[in-house]
């Protein structure tokens, strides 16, 4: 298996694994993503896993400057967007915590990341078995 086929099938797992989680878990789910995964005060491990995004972009990029891999370009792009969240994460810490309140609170906003996630996560898998 190649790297933009694993790296389509591993992102669309977190989206569907992400969102099952989110469904068994209920209201629960916005106090452990809150008091648990985002913490008031920034975790240790925001860094870490800021800095293992942006090695995943770096990474993506040159496997498509060495492979001869067609459309990898694709997944690259969508994984660099990725990295207006990781800054957001790491520049933008607070910022990002009340983003993630007012959007966890609103059904509505929360409904619409959702489906957002799912029709990523499928576009994913449909990229991993005939692009890939």
């Amino acid at each position: 298996m190649n790297y933009f086929k694993l790296l389509c099938f591993g992102w669309a797992s977190i989206g569907v694994i992400s969102r099952v989680f989110m469904y068994i878990m209920g209201e629960q789910w916005r106090d452990w993503e809150m008091d648990k995964a985002y913490k008031a005060q920034k975790p240790w491990y925001i860094n870490v896993i800021g800095l293992l995004g942006y090695a995943i972009v770096i990474f993506s990029w040159y496997n498509v400057l060495t492979l001869d891999i067609q459309y990898s370009w694709i997944i690259s792009l969508l994984v660099t967007l990725t990295t207006v969240k990781i800054s957001i994460l790491l520049f933008n810490y607070d910022g990002f915590r009340k983003f993630a309140i007012t959007t966890l609170k609103d059904k509505s906003k929360m409904m619409q990341l959702n489906v957002s996630v799912i029709i990523l996560s499928a576009i994913l898998i449909g990229m991993g078995l005939f692009l890939y």
